[in-house]
């Protein structure tokens, strides 16, 4: 949900948490950060306010589309002659504030039955490492499946032959790191029948993934099913250069990677390929980035720096990087707000100010501002 109006956007978040098949995960007031969540999040629908100042809702929705085509939007406005105008230009769902209870349910009826009736592409089967471990259908509309483990184990182990996939890995390695309190014999037995668990989960869901036994190791092959860290990787080094041709499949590159490695999972052994994965990805995100600010295309370079200082929230490159990005933008509230936002980090933090350069800019910036609004203000009083 993005909305201008602080207490309309707390008001309709209420009404839909009343209704049963809905689960509201963002409200923003900024239309940048609700784009960085929209992109992390991938939600099944976004409500929308057509009236903001930094961005109109139109274009906004026109963002929002060219990364997810399908994204079903519903606008919101006080005026009726909006919602008409939208509706005949993008066949969209629109609510008109004050909002009516029975409208609302409407509007959430009819996307939960367009959502049921539709097709999913099931183009290729996917394990996914990033974030959390999870399967889904990759294709022109990603369907995530449902599975259930049977303990925290089968999972665990699984995640594990997935980390050193095509390798072959000592049973002793395995009983080491997954029941090291356990005696030989049991430890064996506990390792037999997690295996067992877990190539019973993988036919359950359909998924082509073999475990190979030998007499001391297990390997695991992928086969066909793909693998996110492995598209991710693959993608970068088949385009590594961001041009105008190649730039719709660095958004799908960077879609991919929505969130650290396994990070959710809390695997000790992860860590250090989830540090450099890390690191990898804000490199790419930069890269990306610096190809939109040298196209002029403000908003999506703000899209990515925003996910970057999310990051790297005590880093003070991004909050500098941003201010001159909304500059070029131009969003006043927004230079001031992440220059705020900086001089707090850096008190809490480090009980330091902002370096010289970045405060030059910025009372620079604020000086320029100023004149300009004084000599619209005399404009307006000679007039």
């Amino acid at each position: 949900m993005i909305d201008k109006e602080l207490l309309m956007l707390e008001l309709l978040g209420e009404m839909l948490d009343e209704i049963e098949e809905v689960q509201v995960i963002g409200k923003f007031i900024n239309p940048h950060q609700g784009l960085v969540e929209i992109i992390r999040t991938q939600p099944d629908a976004v409500f929308l306010d057509i009236e903001m100042s930094e961005i109109s809702g139109l274009n906004l929705a026109e963002e929002i589309k060219k990364t997810f085509p399908d994204m079903n939007i519903v606008f919101v406005t006080a005026f009726e002659q909006d919602a008409v105008r939208t509706f005949k230009l993008q066949a969209a769902y629109y609510l008109v504030k004050p909002y009516r209870a029975e409208e609302l349910i409407e509007t959430i009826s009819c996307l939960l039955s367009r959502m049921g009736s539709k097709k999913t592409t099931l183009a290729r089967q996917m394990v996914c490492c990033f974030k959390k471990l999870h399967f889904k259908y990759y294709g022109k509309n990603s369907e995530v499946i449902d599975v259930k483990w049977r303990t925290s184990k089968s999972k665990a182990l699984f995640a594990f032959l997935i980390h050193h996939r095509d390798q072959f890995i000592p049973k002793d390695m395995l009983l080491e790191y997954f029941w090291p309190d356990v005696d030989i014999k049991d430890g064996y037995s506990n390792l037999y029948s997690t295996i067992y668990q877990i190539r019973k989960t993988l036919k359950s869901i359909g998924f082509n993934i073999t475990i190979i036994s030998s007499e001391s190791s297990y390997r695991l092959e992928l086969n066909d099913v793909l693998l996110d860290v492995e598209e991710w990787k693959k993608g970068r080094e088949e385009f590594p250069f961001v041009t105008e041709d190649t730039l719709s499949k660095h958004k799908e590159i960077c879609n991919l990677y929505n969130g650290d490695y396994l990070e959710e999972e809390s695997y000790l052994w992860a860590e250090s390929k989830k540090n450099e994965m890390r690191i990898q990805w804000l490199h790419y995100l930069k890269r990306v980035a610096k190809f939109y600010i040298s196209s002029k295309n403000y908003s999506e370079a703000i899209i990515l720096y925003m996910q970057i200082q999310e990051a790297l929230p005590y880093k003070e490159e991004s909050y500098f990087v941003l201010m001159q990005l909304y500059d070029a933008f131009g969003d006043r509230y927004s230079v001031e707000e992440q220059y705020s936002l900086l001089k707090n980090m850096l008190h809490k933090e480090y009980c330091a100010e902002p370096n010289e350069m970045v405060q030059t800019w910025y009372q620079t910036w604020k000086s320029s501002r100023a004149r300009e609004q004084y000599k619209v203000e005399e404009f307006a009083h000679l007039k």
